[in-house]
């Protein structure tokens, strides 16, 4: 995050944004003709009664570079000291998660790959991002059946989440299958081993550093709140 005097505004319209644009990854694209009208971000504090406490104003945010599954741009933020600075967006489609649950509710189903990101050997959930006009159901059985060869019973939603809020408008929904039948192989390149792990184990996983991603983290915990008969708020 790249801040500026406050005594320096951020340029709005077509001009060039406080921050390094020359340093921009080869390969990426800046369009300066594509720029957004001003938006506002508000801030609430815990225990106000709506009230906004702090507006970020959002003076213009120009495209970087797009695909299919990324649109990155760069945002002129003001902050209400006046502080100016500009920001990379990353802004990404929607994307299911599901949590596997066997039978009796015991074992959740894991696979094991890796993430060259971080480049480490993780544990995950199924999951992948929602066709163009596909539900949210039947992409969570398809994602689960695609990834892990299992194909879930029926999948319901249980709650919309922000892993990276702070920089990402990526919004990820949990579904929740109780039972699946294996109907195929997964493709090697989707995952090296699946596995029903005891939710025991799952939850150990998350301590020793075996499950890092969000989602996972978010589905164990939720796997094991259903098993000590606690129903999270909403459900």
């Amino acid at each position: 995050m790249l801040r500026t005097s406050p005594a320096v505004p951020a340029e709005a319209g077509g001009g060039r944004p406080h921050g390094p644009a020359s340093a921009l990854p080869l390969g990426l694209r800046l369009a300066a003709a594509d720029v957004r009208p001003p938006r506002v971000a508000s801030l609430r504090v815990a225990g106000d009664t709506g009230t906004e406490h702090a507006r970020w104003v959002i003076h213009g945010e120009r495209l970087v570079d797009e695909n299919p599954h990324i649109r990155v741009s760069l945002a002129d933020v003001e902050l209400p000291d006046g502080t100016t600075f500009t920001q990379y967006v990353f802004r990404m489609p929607r994307c299911v998660m599901v949590v596997v649950l066997d039978d009796p509710g015991s074992h959740i189903l894991l696979m094991w790959r890796h993430r060259f990101i971080i480049d480490r050997w993780v544990w995950e959930l199924p999951g992948g991002y929602v066709d163009d006009g596909e539900d949210g159901v039947a992409a969570a059985v398809r994602e689960a059946e695609e990834e892990t060869g299992w194909r879930p019973r029926d999948a319901r939603f249980v709650l919309s989440y922000q892993p990276m809020i702070g920089n990402a408008d990526f919004p990820q929904d949990l579904y929740l299958a109780r039972g699946a039948d294996q109907v195929r192989t997964p493709a090697a390149d989707e995952t090296a081993a699946v596995r029903w792990v005891p939710l025991d184990e799952a939850a150990a996983m998350i301590g020793s550093g075996d499950i890092a991603g969000a989602g996972t983290i978010i589905g164990v915990q939720h796997a094991m709140m259903l098993r000590a008969g606690v129903q999270p708020p909403g459900q």
